[in-house]
Parts: structure tokens; sequence; C-alpha cells
């Protein structure tokens, strides 16, 4: 006889969003939910309380990263961990993040109520700080127990009051023991709103998540000469504002012609002396690029590389300056396809695809089994107080992080 199979709790599901969306609710229904603010801790014990309710331990670790476990039949394995964030950018929205932790409490109750047992233990985290609209940077307290920033650095983080994260974290009622760090997984599952137009426009259910994009960002300075506005002859300028007009054609020219998934952004621009009498001298602007594979990347160095002896320039000085960059992670192959496997098992539409955007997966996947799940979001929005993801798309989301943890499960 075929095994029947296994649904969640859509409406429940939809009143815990609302719920936990009542922290921090905006008047225009978003959701202003700041790490460690006291709407922040308000939500994360409201989340504790919540978990202990349904029978799970809750611990928190030194960076206040919580994890919710409940116990399987042989404890000594490695646990499945399914999460993501509670906090909030100004202004955001009801989904982002928040629906990646719910996810694994609706997971967790619909297991209870169907009197499955899972093989090995399941716990539910919140990644402290992911946001980092409070405190730089963003994935603060992933980035540190996967070893990527120093904790040091992160506790002397400051916000805009000075108030620095360590006296957030220890004021919050947060503070754990090194001992707690998530350090083993079976595997971790985050599903998340895509914070794109991708499945939307595309008309897929979920996006199985392959990668978290590399990408670089550089600074570019073009100096020239200010003189009067009025003046002096055009052929006889060195205006920085026109060279970068011109440097700005050349890269859209040029990067357009590499891949049709690159994306590229000049996100910053500042002009000197930014007078509208005067010819402009400097100018200063950003230009970050976004791609899976590392040879795009390499190429688009070369293009920002080659700006300084572009032959726009002649007449203005041109330097790059490389600011940071990251290369692609890769999430865990088998916990990719029984992803896709859940979907098919759900009879779901789903796009393989990366991810542009950054998320504490990214951070775990370098030294555990990690994956996404995206569902679509509604005119690509996010950050935003308008954000959407309908009811359907989140419960179709969870349920197939559900099959994929009773796969792991072995149920």
């Amino acid at each position: 006889m075929e095994k029947q199979q296994v649904l969640i709790n859509g409406e429940r599901l939809k009143q815990m969003i609302e719920e936990f969306a009542d922290y921090g609710r905006t008047e225009n229904n978003g959701v202003t939910r700041l790490a460690l603010s006291d709407v922040d801790i308000q939500v994360r014990n409201h989340f504790k309380n919540l978990c202990e309710n349904l029978g799970l331990t809750v611990k928190w670790d030194d960076m206040g990263n919580m994890y919710a476990r409940i116990d399987g039949i042989d404890n000594g394995k490695p646990p499945v961990v399914i999460g993501s964030h509670l906090d909030s950018v100004k202004k955001g929205g009801r989904f982002d993040g928040v629906l990646g932790v719910l996810t694994g409490l609706e997971v967790v109750q619909t297991m209870m109520e169907n009197d499955i047992k899972p093989q090995i233990p399941i716990i539910v985290a919140n990644f402290t700080n992911e946001e980092g609209a409070r405190f730089e940077p963003s994935m603060m307290a992933s980035g540190v127990i996967s070893g990527k920033f120093d904790k040091g650095k992160m506790l002397a983080s400051t916000d805009e009051h000075g108030i620095t994260f360590g006296e957030a974290l220890k004021n919050s009622g947060f503070v754990g023991g090194k001992e707690n760090r998530l350090d083993e997984a079976t595997g971790l599952i985050e599903l998340h709103i895509e914070q794109g137009p991708v499945l939307e426009k595309e008309k897929f259910e979920i996006g199985v998540v392959e990668c978290v994009v590399g990408m670089c960002c550089y600074e570019i300075e073009v100096t020239g000469d200010s003189n009067h506005a009025g003046t002096t002859p055009m052929n006889m300028r060195e205006d920085a504002l026109f060279a970068t007009n011109s440097l700005i054609n050349e890269i859209r020219e040029k990067m357009s012609k590499l891949d049709s998934e690159l994306v590229y952004t000049i996100g910053r621009v500042n002009v000197s002396p930014n007078i509208h009498t005067v010819i402009p001298n400097k100018v200063v602007f950003s230009i970050e690029s976004r791609h899976k594979e590392v040879s795009v990347i390499k190429e688009v160095e070369e293009i920002i590389q080659g700006l300084s002896h572009s032959v726009s320039n002649e007449v203005c000085k041109v330097k790059t300056t490389k600011l940071w960059d990251r290369d692609t992670v890769w999430f865990n192959d088998q916990l990719v396809e029984s992803i896709e496997k859940s979907c098919k098992s759900l009879n779901y539409s789903y796009k393989r695809m990366p991810s542009g955007a950054g998320h504490d997966a990214q951070f775990i996947a370098t030294y555990l089994p990690a994956a996404m799940v995206f569902v679509p979001s509604v005119n690509g929005k996010s950050h935003a107080e308008d954000e959407l993801t309908y009811w359907e798309d989140c419960e179709k989301g969870v349920n197939v992080v559900l099959q994929t943890v009773l796969d792991l499960i072995g149920f």
C-alpha cells in the first residue's frame, strides 16, 4: 500500500506569519524589527515560548543564534537544521527571513500531528543579525560561527547611536555558550522568498537554489580639472563627469556581451565639487558585478581594470581600486537533489537557479551540508513594506522542505 503524502497546515502557517509580523508591524503592513532591538527581543522570546510549548529544547550560542531541538530516535547522528532569521531591515516585509524560521516550526508540528518520530534530531534555527541593518555587516552571526568574521570585531560593531553589538547582545539576555554553536548537521535547509522577479515572471512555483553567486566590487576614481562653467570652451575642458559618462557607457557595452546571467550595478556616484556653475574635477563611483562562474567574474575584472587605459579618458585620469570580492558558494549536491525530488513528488513546477543575494545558508555551507529553497516574490519586491509572497506559495515552499526533511530522516 502506497504511503499517503504528509502535507503542512497552510492556514496555521499563515496565522503564524501574521502573528510574528505583529512584532514591529508598520502602518503600511510591513515590519521594522532591527537586530537585538526591543521588538526583536520580544519576538525571540515569543519564538522560544512556542518552541518550548511544543516540547523542543531551546539553546543559544555566544552570538545569540537560537537553536530549538527535538530529539530523534538516534541522537548520536547530526541533526537536520531548518532555519533563517527573525530580524528585518527598516520598513521591510513580513516574509523575509521569518518564513524560513516558521518553516521549521510548521514542519515539526506537522510531524508531531502525524506521529512521525524523526530518526535523527531536528533543529529550528534563528540566526542573529542577518540583515546588518542595525549592526554591519550582514549575516554577522552565521559569519562568526563559520569562521568568516572575527568575533571581536563583530562585537565592536556599532549602531547609529553608538551602541555596540556586544552591548546589545548582553542586554538582550541571549548570550549563550560557544559550545552551543551549530557544529554538525546532516543538512541545513533555508526556505526564503526569492527577493527577485524570476520565478513569478517565468511562472515557476519553486526555486531550487544551486548556489549563492560570486561577486566583485570596485571603486573608480576619475580626475579632471575644475573651471568656470561659462567661460571654458568644450574642447578645452577636463570634465570628470563627462568622462565618467563615457566610461559607464563603455562598461555597459562590454559587460552586456559577456553573459545573460551577469548582473552589474553602479550604485554610488559622488561628484565634486557638485556645484552647477563649476566643471566637475572628480567623480568617484562604485561598480559591483555578480555571477556564479569564476571565468565570467574574471572577464568583468579585466574590463574594469582596463578602464584606466580607455581612449574615452584621454583628458582625465582614471584609477580603479578593488574593494572586495567573494567566491561563489555551491550548495550540497545531495541536498539540492533531494529538494528537486521533493518538488517532483509534489508536482510543483521548479527551476534550478542561483541566488544573487546573500543568505545565512551560504556561510553555513562552507563547513556543513546546506541548501536553499525559494518561493516567488510578487513583482520581485523585498526589503519593502509591500513585499508579498502569496500564502499558497508559502505553503508550497514549506511542503517542499517537509518532504525533503522526511527524505533526510528516512521516513
